[in-house]
């Protein structure tokens, strides 16, 4: 059975609100968790966000099959668990945030503490490691429509964000420059 997230936490994990980032940092994976944390802790957006992920499902595999039942979509609410769609999601985005290779991500995902917060692991009494090609297969899923879909949301709230910031009178992000002075010489 496929789920978004599992919404039951485990001894000694860190709810994903809760994991400290560095923001000092100059690398580019704590600005990507930061973007990830966001979703995960605005409701009405992870709302959405995870709608979209529901429509990450494999296909069927497994001996026996024809190439007709191979090219259905499997149940999800059947068979092994399979990856939560927040970790394909959270990989997804490492994939192609940092724009690398499986191989940097299979590192990312089994070595890198702060990835194994947000992925739902805990910092010593989870020793869950992930295969190259499990990383692969669940990856594949995460299609560039599916990455579209959730990116024009993240600019939907990021755009009503500015607005509500804009509305209340505090400054935004979006910062108007002064109008530019000539830079003719006068003779």
């Amino acid at each position: 059975m496929r789920t978004v997230k599992n919404p039951q936490m485990s001894l000694g994990q860190v709810d994903i609100a809760d994991i400290e980032i560095n923001l000092k940092s100059r690398d580019d994976i704590p600005q990507l968790l930061l973007g990830l944390q966001y979703i995960y802790t605005t409701p009405e957006l992870r709302d959405r966000v995870f709608a979209i992920l529901e429509q990450v499902i494999p296909y069927r595999s497994g001996q026996g099959l024809s190439e007709a039942e191979r090219q259905q979509p499997a149940d999800p609410r059947r068979g092994r668990s399979g990856l939560e769609q927040w970790k394909i999601l959270v990989l997804g985005v490492l994939r192609l945030g940092l724009n690398t290779d499986y191989d940097r991500i299979h590192e990312l995902a089994n070595h890198h503490n702060t990835i194994r917060q947000m992925l739902g692991h805990s910092d010593w009494c989870d020793d869950t490691k992930y295969s190259l090609q499990r990383i692969k297969d669940n990856l594949r899923l995460f299609t560039p429509e599916l990455f579209d879909q959730i990116n024009q949301e993240v600019v939907r709230a990021g755009h009503a964000l500015v607005k509500k910031s804009q509305t209340l009178g505090q400054p935004s992000a979006v910062t108007r420059l002064p109008p530019r002075r000539s830079t003719t010489a006068i003779n």
